[in-house]
């Protein structure tokens, strides 16, 4: 991997971000430009580039992402339902090489997404 992503700098607190959710395994932030009224980026801090690059050893990272992402959906009263999305490659919309999950909701969201 050439140099850090902005999401190992947001994890090494180089940069800022408006942290909602932090644990020993993850990290939960809004995302800067949002696609929906409540946009929150749920990240591994073990550096995965993507999903192509999960190894069984992951496992208890990837399920703490989604026993997260749920937590944060009741935290911000996602009753209606909330979408999770995650991006894998260039072709699949993945913009930064760290495995990440897109928590969106509070609007209804269309199919196909695009």
């Amino acid at each position: 991997m050439a140099g850090k992503t902005i999401f190992k700098r947001i994890i090494d607190r180089e940069i800022p971000a408006n942290i909602v959710y932090e644990d020993e395994l993850c990290l939960a932030f809004r995302d800067l430009h949002p696609q929906a009224p409540v946009h929150v980026l749920i990240i591994p801090k073990t550096e995965i580039p993507s999903v192509a690059q999960v190894e069984p050893e992951h496992e208890a990272t990837l399920g703490r992402l989604f026993t997260v992402a749920r937590k944060l959906g009741e935290e911000f009263g996602l009753s209606d339902g909330y979408r999770l999305v995650v991006n894998c490659g260039k072709d699949g919309g993945q913009t930064v090489d760290h495995l990440h999950v897109h928590l969106l909701g509070q609007r209804a969201l269309a199919w196909p997404p695009g």
